[in-house]
């Protein structure tokens, strides 16, 4: 006779085929509302940071400046760093789209979305943040923002995806990292200095711009001559 452990076992197992479905309706959902959205820049960062704080208004900035070029601009959909972005979006009219995650702790949308997106499954969401951007434009966070930023440099480096930048706000956050990237991983030759050339860190909103259009106006000029 199996105890209540087993069965709860089984039933888990017994559930694992009809996941399937969520997750094809999490990806067709989102390849549905997030094709009609042009080019966007996907912006990270902590939901921790308050309003108040320097970064905050940064990043708002920085997603103003990228809506007025014309791109969507599409975060997490939750507080701080993310409602920053949307909030920056919204205020140039530009698309502002959130991708909400389903956590043990409610993470309510912020009010700045135009465009929401819930997800179930990590995985889907991360799929959908790197699908449809152009940049990742990643500002100081926690394990989430660190997760989504060596996923991406991981994904150019292997060349499972084009190369697109990936660009650090914030040399004070950031630069401790850095030097233990050096210091340690590149030292114990674990990554090649060409690795190090996939991302970089900028201090200003004008910079991420600049580095975006310089990254797409090379991409041309390379197109271009291919063509000639």
């Amino acid at each position: 006779m199996k105890n209540r452990r087993n069965v709860k076992e089984d039933l888990i197992t017994m559930e694992d085929p009809w996941r399937v479905f969520r997750i094809m309706s999490e990806f067709v959902d989102g390849f549905d509302m997030l094709s009609r959205i042009g080019n966007a820049v996907t912006i990270f960062g902590s939901a921790r940071l308050k309003e108040s704080h320097k970064m905050y208004k940064l990043a708002e900035k920085t997603s103003y400046l990228l809506g007025r070029e014309g791109y969507s601009i599409i975060t997490g959909g939750g507080p701080g760093i993310m409602e920053a972005a949307n909030k920056g979006a919204k205020e140039a009219g530009a698309e502002s789209v959130g991708l909400n995650i389903e956590l043990p702790f409610e993470q309510v949308p912020n009010k700045y979305i135009t465009l929401l997106l819930d997800f179930h499954y990590f995985f889907c969401r991360k799929f959908m943040f790197l699908k449809y951007a152009k940049a990742f434009v990643i500002f100081p966070g926690g394990f989430g923002t660190l997760d989504e930023l060596f996923e991406s440099i991981t994904l150019i480096q292997t060349k499972r995806m084009p190369r697109f930048p990936v660009i650090l706000v914030g040399k004070e956050y950031w630069q401790g990292m850095m030097d233990w990237v050096h210091k340690t991983i590149l030292a114990h030759h674990c990554v090649g200095q060409e690795d190090l050339d996939i991302f970089q860190i900028v201090e200003t909103p004008e910079e991420v711009l600049k580095v975006i259009k310089d990254f797409y106006a090379k991409e041309k000029r390379k197109t271009n001559g291919k063509k000639s």
